[in-house]
């Protein structure tokens, strides 16, 4: 197991009531409901949760890819994340699946962003070997000559 060597930040919240509660961060930017998957009742809940937060720190991981390569990331990159929570002989288990959308990018390029911010994004880092991750390139065109 790693160890980290020096914090940069630290998430705090309190959360009450599960998955038919409350959550509320230490610093008031979050303050949200919390409700059963697929319920119809107001809030979010886990699983939509850890899609933003994965799907965002993945776009950072792949503008810093970017970065490395004196690019920067084109207007429209987006991910589109989906956790499944499921149930098997076992217990409860996620699934991810994360869609990158880097309009304009040469393909080969795009792949290759992609698979270096699964290998250092820290969401990516955390779920590898755990759960099951699908990614896919959605949009990625090759550029031509004028």
């Amino acid at each position: 197991m790693m160890t980290i060597e020096t914090v940069l930040y630290t998430g705090r919240t309190h959360t009450t009531g599960g998955r038919d509660g409350s959550a509320s961060s230490d610093d008031g930017r979050l303050d949200l409901r919390l409700s059963p998957s697929g319920s119809a009742q107001p809030g979010t809940n886990p699983e939509q949760l850890f899609a933003a937060g994965w799907s965002a720190c993945f776009i950072g991981a792949m503008g810093l890819a970017a970065g490395r390569r004196r690019l920067a990331l084109p207007a429209g990159t987006a991910v589109d994340a989906e956790v499944d929570l499921g149930k098997a002989e076992d217990g409860f288990h996620l699934r991810g699946r994360l869609a990158a959308s880097l309009p304009g990018l040469d393909p080969a390029l795009a792949h290759e962003l992609v698979e270096e911010a699964h290998a250092t994004c820290p969401y990516s880092r955390a779920t590898r070997g755990n759960i099951k991750v699908k990614l896919t390139l959605t949009s990625a065109t090759a550029t031509r000559p004028t």
